[in-house]
């Protein structure tokens, strides 16, 4: 038995590889499936019924473009320019309150001229702050887990985006931003008491905004009970719900579904994932979520094997960009299945956008290029402070 675990260890191993094949495997299973699904999904939307196929396409060939380019470049370029990255992150953020499309009383997106495509402020912000504050922990990851109260200066660079999100009003980039921030500082052997203080104290505050904004109310209360009024404030989680009730455990098969055609709002984008359970049933959904498991199980594996090799930069980095996609990953799937309050989040790889997609690769392309140096460099030789080129933080 011992022998026959060793031989399927080895066999699974991506020690002698150049990088983790896992990892691209589950990328590349996503991707593939969430363009089958865009396809199916966005059927009858359009008089050009493959207008989504062709945009989603395109927009697929510019994130593998976009991981390849990353994983060519080396992680100290990103550190270097941590802090240029971030104030770019706070002028997208304040430029898009501005200038920014507003849909469904959101302001979110940027239009860009001609044919090209929206800009999601949010999602670009995520690799902003997750690189500034990876550079941060790196420099003072002694200081974090010994001093407590060293905890202020990372949350208040946290509090800059997050302010600027709920004025948009983005609640669930929000959400994401705070989860990824907060996971990082756990990795980083923060103050558990502070943390667990402070999560009490966002979670209250989240309460006390959902009670103050009526349609933010209006939607807690129909998540707690769709079917009470199943054809306004529940209307979108009902019509998820009778999609995961139509698939069973086979479903319909791809291409059948009937939630899509003008029944469930948004099927090809917020709602995808109830649109896969109705076409590909049960099967279907519960291989999404171990793909999705693999995923990050094998990007949280990179950062730990980086931070044990001293690569303190590209570990946290991996760690927050593994909490991004799977704080992401669940919020989309719980709210489409009923679990949580509905929320405009894409799930990553699958949902349509050119955004989205173009940041995960740049995500994907990060992470690689961390098991890359990590590999190359199995044990990192510990520089003196003085002889370190730090980059000016904010």
């Amino acid at each position: 038995m011992t022998r026959r675990l060793t031989r399927w260890k080895s066999a699974l191993s991506t020690r002698d590889l150049p990088c983790d094949i896992w990892l691209v495997m589950a990328t590349l299973a996503l991707a593939a499936l969430g363009w089958v699904m865009v396809s199916s999904a966005s059927i009858g939307l359009l008089d050009s019924s493959f207008h989504y196929v062709r945009q989603h396409g395109i927009f697929l060939f510019v994130a593998v473009l976009a991981t390849l380019a990353v994983v060519s470049l080396p992680l100290e370029a990103w550190r270097q320019n941590a802090g240029l990255l971030m104030l770019a992150t706070l002028f997208l953020l304040i430029l898009v309150l501005f200038i920014g499309q507003e849909i469904n009383g959101s302001k979110r997106w940027i239009s860009l001229p001609g044919p090209l495509p929206s800009l999601q402020v949010s999602e670009f912000g995520k690799l902003g702050l997750v690189i500034y504050l990876a550079t941060f922990m790196s420099r003072f990851t002694f200081e974090l887990r010994g001093r407590a109260l060293s905890l202020w200066r990372p949350l208040a660079v946290l509090a800059l985006p997050v302010g600027l999100l709920l004025a948009a009003p983005d609640f669930g980039g929000a959400v994401v931003y705070s989860v990824a921030v907060i996971g990082m500082l756990v990795m980083a052997g923060a103050s558990m008491l502070l943390l667990s203080l402070i999560g009490l104290l966002l979670g209250g505050g989240a309460v006390l905004m959902v009670a103050i904004e009526p349609y933010r109310l209006a939607r807690w209360t129909s998540f707690l009970d769709p079917w009470a009024d199943q054809f306004a404030t529940g209307y979108q989680l009902t019509q998820a719900l009778i999609a995961f009730g139509r698939g069973h455990v086979t479903g319909t098969g791809l291409g059948n579904s009937v939630q899509k055609l003008h029944y469930l709002p948004e099927a090809h984008t917020d709602f995808i994932f109830a649109v896969l359970a109705e076409e590909l049933g049960m099967i279907g959904a519960i291989s999404l979520v171990l793909l999705f498991t693999l995923l990050i199980i094998r990007a949280l594996l990179i950062a730990r094997r980086a931070e044990l090799a001293g690569h303190l930069f590209g570990a946290y980095v991996s760690y927050g960009l593994s909490f991004i996609i799977a704080a992401q990953a669940f919020i989309n799937m719980a709210v489409s299945s009923g679990l949580l309050p509905t929320k405009g989040l894409t799930l990553p790889l699958i949902s349509y956008g050119g955004s989205s997609l173009l940041v995960t690769g740049i995500m994907i392309g990060l992470l690689l290029r961390t098991d890359v140096e990590t590999r190359r460099q199995p044990r990192r030789k510990p520089t003196p402070y003085k002889a370190r080129r730090e980059p000016r933080l904010l």
